[in-house]
């Protein structure tokens, strides 16, 4: 029956010449397919809808796994040049324009989701495309006071690396706090990292392997991409609005994919800032169940979170859930303290790989979040902040929808609003480009999400959307 649809697929589909790979190159396989369909399509010798070699049949005649063709083709999928049509294969979809070096793909540039300009701070362009709030919003005297009371680390602590699991008092504190307002957990199963995105790292790391389909939200955070990319995994994208998940797509892919994770903002999802319904998170688990992979919780927003919003660690008990949690929002990105939540099995291989990689975090950054989390003032600053946000975010939307702009949900909270245009013939990033010449960075649609969008649409910041240079960019933008 194999050999009989191998042969028709390959009836079907069009001569296919073999690719001339080269394994010795620095690129990877990867890349250089991705490179020579591009060339292909670029010089018309595939045609706008014609359809591309099934994957087993590719894989067959240039001598490479499925693993490597499926890899590649949902990348020429992310860069518009193929589609997807299930039970019928892949097909091109329009002609690809120059292509840049996919060498060159990690070296960061003015308009790349990893450009020191988003993440630095100290560009002179309007950050409204950044992920951090204006430090004065935090409120100075916590975050100064707990600076210097980090520093006065008794002597004998600076004599080893600290404890590999992370400052114990705060991971005791993280522990009685989350116990009291979402799940009972206790400190050996809580793990202290730099930040969400070292947390989402050692995941990956100990749970998938080269070839594993991982799931994401589409749109979803846009480092988390380039992550999954950078493990040889594959992410798959699950279309995620103001109504939420579409499960039936999610069902579909999984039991197509056979995925290891999900990645999934339960509360305030970068970039569209909404949350999922009790019942959506019902049906989210017993999904994971039904096709066993886990689910990893990004909740770094929740504590900017106006209402209770469900929470899947504490629906779960951390049975199938991995929650992932950062201060980044809610002191300064500058601490870099995160903080994993598993089982006590899985804590104790993501231990592991976390020494591997780089034995400890630090424990004066650890001790400087423990006081400002236990400081009396810390639970007033946050109601102080999400007032704020609430005021900024009804001016920001204000503001977009008289330059015309359509948000693409609305925001249950946090600090993001996504818009665009719906009649515009420019891309996101030719209108990112624009605006950076006239100092404001933007962050554009591709950055978020691994479909090519109809209309384009940015993620804007709250905090520094509510002004005049933006507002008068984009009115020109819309009358021009």
């Amino acid at each position: 029956m194999d050999a009989v649809k191998e042969v028709q697929e390959v009836e079907q589909s069009p001569i296919w010449p073999q690719l001339s790979l080269e394994r010795s190159r620095q690129a990877s396989l990867v890349e250089q397919i991705v490179q020579e369909v591009s060339r292909l399509v670029r010089q018309n010798d595939l045609a706008q809808g014609s359809k591309m070699p099934s994957v087993r049949q590719f894989a067959k005649c240039n001598a490479v796994s499925t693993f490597t063709v499926v890899e590649s083709y949902e990348r020429l999928i992310t860069l518009g040049l193929l589609s997807s049509r299930r039970g019928s294969g892949y097909f091109v979809t329009k002609p690809a324009c120059t292509p840049q070096p996919m060498a060159q793909a990690v070296i960061p540039s003015a308009l790349d989701a990893l450009s020191p300009d988003l993440y630095s701070g100290v560009s002179s362009a309007l950050p409204v495309g950044s992920g951090w709030l204006p430090p004065e919003w935090y409120g100075d005297d916590i975050l100064l006071d707990a600076l210097k009371q980090s520093m006065r680390i008794p002597t004998q602590r600076l004599r080893g690396y600290g404890n590999p699991l992370g400052f114990p008092s705060l991971r005791q504190h993280l522990a009685s706090s989350l116990s009291q307002e979402l799940f009972s957990v206790d400190s050996e199963q809580i793990l202290l990292t730099h930040g969400a995105t070292h947390g989402f790292d050692l995941i990956l790391r100990t749970l998938c392997k080269p070839g594993d389909a991982v799931l994401v939200e589409d749109p979803g955070y846009s480092n988390l991409l380039s992550l999954i990319r950078h493990h040889g995994c594959i992410p798959i994208g699950i279309a995620r609005d103001e109504k939420g998940l579409n499960l039936d797509s999610l069902m579909e892919k999984a039991l197509l994919h056979q995925p290891k994770l999900m990645f999934v903002n339960t509360v305030l999802q970068n970039p569209l800032g909404t949350s999922l319904s009790q019942a959506q998170a019902h049906r989210l688990l017993a999904l994971a169940e039904q096709f066993d992979f886990w689910l990893v919780e990004d909740d770094i927003y929740r504590e900017l979170c106006p209402r209770p919003e469900p929470s899947l660690a504490a629906m779960d008990g951390l049975r199938r859930v991995i929650r992932v949690g950062s201060f980044s929002k809610t002191l300064s990105p500058t601490l870099r303290v995160g903080s994993v939540c598993a089982s006590h099995s899985l804590i104790g291989e993501l231990l592991r790989v976390k020494m591997l990689a780089g034995l400890t975090t630090s424990e004066i950054n650890e001790r400087a979040v423990l006081h400002a989390i236990s400081s009396r003032l810390y639970r007033r600053m946050l109601e102080k902040l999400k007032r704020q946000l609430e005021t900024s975010r009804n001016a920001s939307m204000d503001m977009l929808l008289a330059a015309g702009l359509t948000p693409l949900a609305e925001p249950r909270g946090g600090m993001f609003i996504s818009a665009g245009w719906k009649d515009s013939k420019a891309s996101a990033s030719e209108i990112s480009r624009q605006a950076l010449q006239e100092g404001i960075l933007l962050a554009p649609d591709e950055f978020f999400s691994l479909r090519a969008s109809d209309h384009p649409w940015f993620r804007f910041n709250i905090a520094y959307s509510n002004s005049d240079a933006l507002k008068t960019f984009l009115m020109k933008q819309r009358h021009g």
